[in-house]
C-alpha cells in the first residue's frame, strides 16, 4: 500500500519526526489506518475533533515521537489483554472525553520512556491518572494505595510505581511545584521503608519480639528534598542490646526488599560507614559520636529525621545527637573540613564530566548544599531557626536571620531549583541515576524540551537551556566561594555557643568574662544596636559576637564597642554596611580592630563612615601613588569656582586618603587581616605598602604635597591676577624629609620670583596674599581635620616677611645664614608651584646646606650648644627623657641632628649625603665609612622604633603626643598596635633601643 507522499510533512508540524529523523514517516504509519486511527492520510489531517486535540496533546509533549510510540505500545498491549480492536481501545476513549488524563498521561509518555515501558506491562495502571468525578486531578502526596496481590513485595513494587506515576504526572504537568515534588517523593520513600518495614519484621522466625527498631532519613530523604531516582541513605538505631539480632534481621531485609521495589538502600553514613555494624544500639551510637566521629558525620545529622519503624526512638536518637552536631563547628578544624570535602568531591570527578555535572560539579548542587550547611553547623549553634534539615528551608532561614543577603538568597535559590529541576527531569526520563547533561544533540533538545525551553528568533530551545545554565552555575559557584570561604566563618565557629545568644544575661555574663570594664553600659550598647526584630538587628546579632571578641583583644574593649555603635548609628539604615560587613571578606574584623585601638581612626570614621568600604579592598590599603594623588586633589579643586568650596573638596578627600594610611598602618602587623595589595598593572606582585616606617611617611607626605598643590591652586585662582608670577612652595622639616607623622603641620617657605617690569613691592604683595590665602583656606573650620601651614623656618622666623623673592633668600643666605638655618635646610625640597623656580631655590641652597669646605670647628660646636640647649629647653615639664620619642635619648632628634651634622661636614665632598631623608642619609654615612656599622644599625633602631611609637601615639589618643607611657592603656595599644603581646616587655625594649640609639649618637656628634 503506498504512502501518501505529504502525510508525513504535514505531520512534522505537530513534532513529529525530529527525533526519528524522517519527517514524520514513522508517526504516519503509527496514526494511520493500521494504528491508531487518529489520521487520514488522504486527506492529510485527524479523523475527528477528539483526534486532533489528542494530537494537539502530543505535539505539546517533551518528545512528541516518544509519546506517540508508547502510547501505541500502550493501546497495542490492552487489545492484546482483552483481545479487542484498537478502534474499542478503553484508553482512547478516555483520552478523548478526559482532558486532565489526556494532558497527564501524555506528559509522562513525552517525558519518561522507564515509566510508558511500565504502562505498556500494566496498561490498567493508566486509570490512576484520571481526574476524579469531583473534577480533581488524583492526589500526588506520596502515599501509597494497597495493590491487590498475594506477594506483599510484588504488591509493595506495584504501589510505589503507582504513587511515583502519580507524582510525575502532577510535576509535568505543573500540578506540582519543585518543593511538593521532592516533599511527596521523600513521603513516597517513607511509606515505602514503613511497609518494607513491616514487611521484613512479618518474615521474622515465629517467636521472634518485635525489635524496637528506628530507621533514620538521611541525606536527600531526611531533608524532605528526594529526587526521583537516588539511593535513600538511613541509619538504623536499636533501642537497647536484646534488640539488635531481630533488628539486623530487619534491617537486612528491609534493604532488599527496597531494592527490588524502588531503589538501594545506602546506610553507609553509619558510625564507621561500611565497616561498622549495621544497627547499634541508642547507646553506642552515642559513644561514637562523642569520641570519634569527624565533622563530615555531624554535617550529615543536619538533615536526620525520623522516617519508619520506631518512630519515638528515631526522635530520641537526634534529640541525644543535637548538643554534639550544634558544637561541632567549635572544633579548629570544622570548617577548613567541610571546605577541604567539597574539593574532595570536585576532584574525584571523571575530567569528561565535570562541565556537565550539575550535582557534584563547581557551580552544581553540592556547591549549594556544602555553603548553606556550613553556614547552619556555624551559625545555628545560637540561632534554632537554621535547624531545618532541607536546603530550601534553610537557605530562607539564613535569608530571614540576616546571615545571607537577599538578593544572594534568591540567587542561589533560583539556582538551586533550576539545577534540581534538569536533575529530575534527567533522571525520570529512564528512572535512573544519573547528573549528567548529555553531550548528544538529540537528548539536549529532549532535555530542553522537557524544561520548557522553546525556540524564539535566533536562538534554539537547546541554546536557551545552555545559557541558563551557564548562568545558574555561575552564580551558583561564586556565591559558593563568596559563602564557603567567609573569614568571617572562622571568627564565629571560635565563638562559644552561650556568646552567640546575645540575651541580657548572658550578654553581660559575656561581657564580663570578655574584660568590658562597664558590661552594663556596654549592654545598652548591645541593646540599642540588636533591638528589635528589624534585618538590620537581624544581622548584627550575626556580626556582634564576632566583632566583641575582636574588641576584647584590644586594651580598652569599651570604646571599641562604643566606637562600632557611633559608626552604626550613623550607617545602620544604608543598605551596603552591613552587607559589606558581612559579606566582605575580613571588613568586620578589619573594621573592629580599628575602631578599637584608634581613636584617630574612629574620630575620622565618625567624620566619613562611607570609608570604611577602604577596609573591603586589598588594593585600597595601599598608600596611592604620588602623581594619582595630585591629579586627583587638583581635578577636585577644579570642579569649583569658589576657593572656599574647592579646598573644602580637597579637604574631604584628604581626610580619606589619611583613612586609607592610618588603616593600612593599623592592620600591617595584623596577621591574617593584614592588607596584601597587588600592584596596579596586574601583575601578582606586591605594591607599595606600609611594612616600615619611612613609608609610612612617605605616604602621609605624599597627601600633604597634593593638598598643598591643590589649594595654591585654589589660592591662585582666588587672587588678582598677576601676570608671569612665579610661586612655589619648598618643603621643610618633616614634610622635606619625607617624614611626616598623622598630624604633623607643614613646614614651608614660599619663594617667589616676580616678572620682568614689576616692581618688587607689588610683586612681593600678591605673593603674600597667595600665601595668605593658601593658609587661610587650609585653616577654614570645616568637619574635616585642618593642615597647619607653618613658616616659621623661614629667614628671621617670624619677624621675617612670610614670603621672599628668590634673590632675596640668595642675598640673606649668603650674608646672614647661621649654620642651625643650613642645617634646616638640610630638609628643603621643592612640593608645589613652579617647578622651575623650585628646582632653582634648590640649587640656589646647594652650596649653603653642603658647603664645599664642610664646617669650621666653631660650626661644629655651635651645633652641639643648640642640640644641647634645645634638649633642656624643649623638654617638656616633667616629661621623662627615657620615654620621650622626640626629643628624649635615643629618639628623633638625636638620631636627626647626629646624621644631619656628619651631611654638614661632608656632603660637599660625598655627594651620597644629599638627600633630605634621615635614614637614606645614615645608610650612606655608612657607606662612606663616616659612621660605624654598629652605631648606623643602632642609631636606625632608635629613630625607626620611635618614629613608629609617635605614630601609634597618635592613632591610639587621636591627639598629637610625644611621650609614650610606661603603664596604662595607651602603652597597651602602642604595644598592640605594633604587633607586641606584652606591654611591659614593649616598654623594656624601647627603653634599651634608645639607650643604644643615644650612645651610638653620641659617639657620632663627638667624632
Amino acid at each position: 500500500m503506498s504512502r501518501p507522499t505529504r502525510a508525513p510533512g504535514r505531520l512534522a508540524r505537530y513534532g513529529f519526526g525530529t527525533a526519528e529523523g524522517d519527517g514524520g514517516a514513522r508517526a504516519a504509519d503509527l496514526l494511520g489506518p493500521e494504528g491508531l486511527r487518529l489520521w487520514q492520510p488522504a486527506e492529510q489531517e485527524p479523523v475527528d475533533e477528539g483526534a486532533a486535540e489528542l494530537l494537539a496533546a502530543l505535539s505539546r509533549a517533551a518528545d512528541p515521537d516518544l509519546a506517540l510510540r508508547q502510547l501505541h505500545r500502550i493501546v497495542e498491549a490492552e487489545g492484546r489483554s482483552t483481545e479487542g480492536s484498537t478502534a474499542e481501545s478503553p484508553l482512547l476513549a478516555d483520552l478523548h472525553k478526559d482532558p486532565g488524563l489526556r494532558r497527564r498521561l501524555i506528559a509522562v509518555l513525552g517525558a519518561s520512556a522507564a515509566l510508558g515501558d511500565h504502562l505498556v506491562a500494566h496498561p490498567e495502571h493508566y486509570r490512576a491518572l484520571r481526574t476524579a468525578p469531583d473534577g480533581l486531578a488524583p492526589t500526588a502526596e506520596g502515599r501509597l494505595e494497597p495493590a491487590d496481590g498475594g506477594n506483599p513485595v510484588a504488591a509493595l513494587r506495584t504501589a510505589y510505581r503507582l504513587a511515583l506515576l502519580r507524582i510525575a504526572a502532577a510535576d509535568l504537568t505543573g500540578g506540582r511545584g519543585l518543593e511538593q515534588t521532592m516533599a511527596a517523593l521523600s513521603a513516597l520513600a517513607d511509606a515505602t521503608l514503613s511497609a518494607a518495614y513491616e514487611i521484613a519484621v512479618a518474615e521474622l522466625a515465629e517467636g521472634t519480639e518485635r525489635p524496637r527498631l528506628a530507621v533514620v532519613a538521611m541525606g536527600k530523604c531526611g531533608g524532605g528534598e528526594l529526587n526521583y531516582v537516588s539511593d535513600v541513605d538511613v541509619i538504623f538505631v536499636a533501642a537497647e542490646d536484646a534488640d539488635l539480632s531481630a533488628a539486623t534481621q530487619v534491617a537486612t531485609r528491609l534493604i532488599s526488599i527496597c531494592g527490588l521495589v524502588a531503589w538501594p538502600v545506602d546506610a553507609a553514613l553509619r558510625p564507621e560507614g561500611s565497616r561498622g555494624p549495621l544497627v547499634r544500639t541508642l547507646a553506642s551510637h552515642l559513644a561514637y559520636y562523642r569520641r570519634w566521629a569527624r565533622t563530615w558525620e555531624f554535617q550529615a545529622l543536619l538533615k536526620a529525621r525520623p522516617a519508619a519503624g520506631d518512630l519515638p526512638l528515631a526522635q530520641e536518637w537526634i534529640d541525644q545527637l543535637a548538643p554534639l552536631v550544634w558544637r561541632a563547628a567549635e572544633r579548629p578544624e570544622a570548617v577548613e573540613d567541610v571546605r577541604a570535602m567539597r574539593r574532595r568531591i570536585i576532584d574525584h570527578i571523571p575530567p569528561k564530566e565535570l562541565e556537565r555535572e550539575i550535582k557534584r560539579g563547581p557551580g552544581g548542587l553540592r556547591d549549594i548544599e556544602f555553603a548553606v550547611q556550613l553556614l547552619q553547623l556555624v551559625h545555628g549553634r545560637g540561632d534554632e531557626t537554621l535547624r531545618p534539615p532541607g536546603t530550601i528551608p534553610a537557605l530562607r532561614a539564613l535569608v530571614a536571620g540576616g546571615y545571607v543577603g537577599r538578593a544572594d538568597g534568591e540567587a542561589l535559590l533560583r539556582g538551586y531549583r533550576f539545577l534540581r529541576s534538569v536533575e529530575h527531569r534527567l533522571q525520570l526520563q529512564g528512572l535512573r541515576r544519573t547528573h549528567t547533561v548529555p553531550a548528544e544533540p538529540g537528548a539536549l533538545r529532549w532535555l530542553a524540551a522537557a524544561l520548557g525551553f522553546t525556540a524564539t528568533p535566533g536562538r534554539s530551545a537547546v541554546e536557551s537551556f545552555r545559557a541558563e545554565w551557564v548562568t545558574h552555575a555561575t552564580e551558583v559557584r561564586r556565591l559558593h566561594a563568596k559563602l564557603l570561604y567567609r573569614p568571617l566563618l572562622e571568627s564565629v565557629a571560635r565563638v562559644p555557643a552561650d556568646g552567640l545568644r546575645l540575651t541580657p544575661e548572658a550578654a553581660r555574663n559575656r561581657l564580663e568574662i570578655l574584660g568590658f570594664a562597664d558590661p552594663a553600659g556596654a549592654l545598652r550598647h548591645l541593646q540599642a544596636l540588636t533591638g528589635g526584630v528589624s534585618r538590620t538587628a537581624a544581622i548584627q546579632r550575626t556580626l556582634l559576637p564576632v566583632l566583641l571578641s575582636e574588641f576584647a583583644d584590644a586594651p580598652e574593649p569599651d570604646r571599641g564597642l562604643l566606637n562600632y555603635r557611633k559608626v552604626s548609628d550613623k550607617l545602620g539604615s544604608t543598605p551596603w554596611y552591613l552587607r559589606l560587613l558581612r559579606d566582605g571578606g575580613p571588613v568586620a574584623r578589619r573594621l573592629a580592630r580599628v575602631l578599637a585601638l584608634s581613636r584617630y581612626v574612629a574620630d575620622l570614621l565618625a567624620r566619613d563612615p562611607e570609608a570604611l568600604r577602604l577596609l573591603a579592598e586589598e588594593n585600597e590599603l595601599a598608600p596611592r601613588a604620588p602623581e594619582v594623588l595630585r591629579e586627583g586633589f587638583l581635578a577636585a579643586a577644579a570642579r569649583h569656582t569658589d576657593p572656599v568650596e574647592a579646598t573644602s573638596a580637597v579637604r574631604a578627600l584628604r581626610r580619606r586618603e589619611l583613612v586609607r594610611v592610618a588603616c593600612a598602618d593599623l592592620l600591617c602587623r595584623a596577621g591574617a587581616l593584614a592588607p596584601s595589595p597587588t600592584r596596579a598593572d596586574g601583575a601578582n606582585r606586591p605594591a607599595r605598602g606600609l611594612s616600615d616606617i619611612t613609608e609610612v611617611g612617605t605616604a602621609l607626605a605624599d597627601v600633604t604635597d597634593a593638598t598643598l598643590a591643590a589649594a595654591l591652586r585654589a589660592a591662585q585662582a582666588s587672587q588678582p591676577a598677576s601676570e608671569g608670577l612665579r610661586f612655589a612652595v619648598i618643603g621643610m622639616g618633616r614634610l622635606g624629609g619625607y617624614e611626616s607623622n598623622y598630624l604633623s603641620d607643614a613646614d614651608v617657605l614660599f619663594v617667589y620670583d616676580p616678572p620682568p617690569g614689576t616692581s618688587e613691592s607689588a610683586a612681593s604683595a600678591a605673593a603674600h596674599a597667595v600665601a595668605e590665602e593658601l593658609r587661610r583656606l587650609l585653616g577654614v573650620p570645616a568637619p574635616d581635620p585642618p593642615l597647619g601651614v607653618d613658616a616659621d623656618l623661614r629667614p628671621e622666623g617670624r619677624q621675617g616677611p612670610l614670603v621672599r623673592s628668590l634673590a632675596a633668600y640668595a642675598q640673606y643666605y649668603a650674608r646672614w645664614s647661621r649654620v642651625w638655618e643650613a642645617q634646616a635646610l638640610l630638609r628643603a625640597r621643592f612640593v608645589c608651584g613652579d617647578a622651575d623656580l623650585g628646582a632653582e631655590f634648590e640649587a640656589m641652597i646647594e652650596p649653603v646646606r653642603y658647603p664645599a669646605d664642610g664646617l669650621t670647628r666653631e660650626q661644629v660646636v655651635e651645633i652641639r650648644r643648640i642640640k644641647a640647649r634645645v634638649e633642656t629647653e624643649r623638654l617638656p615639664r616633667g616629661a621623662d627623657p627615657a620615654t620621650h620619642t622626640k626629643l628624649g635619648r635615643g629618639g628623633l632628634a638625636d638620631v636627626e641632628w647626629a646624621v644631619q651634622l656628619v651631611q654638614l661636614r661632608h656632603a660637599g665632598a660625598i655627594p651620597e649625603l644629599r638627600g633630605t631623608r634621615t635614614l637614606d642619609a645614615l645608610a650612606a654615612a655608612e657607606r662612606a665609612g663616616l659612621i660605624d656599622p654598629a652605631d648606623a644599625a643602632e642609631m636606625a633602631a632608635g629613630w625607626s622604633l620611635a618614629a613608629q611609637v609617635r605614630n601609634a601615639l597618635m592613632l591610639v589618643r587621636g591627639r598629637a603626643g610625644d611621650q609614650l607611657p610606661r603603664h596604662g592603656v595607651e602603652l597597651a595599644g602602642v604595644a598592640r598596635l605594633l604587633g607586641r603581646d606584652d606591654p611591659g616587655e614593649f616598654l623594656d625594649e624601647y627603653l634599651r633601643t634608645g639607650r643604644r640609639s643615644r650612645a651610638a649618637a653620641e659617639r657620632v656628634l663627638d667624632a
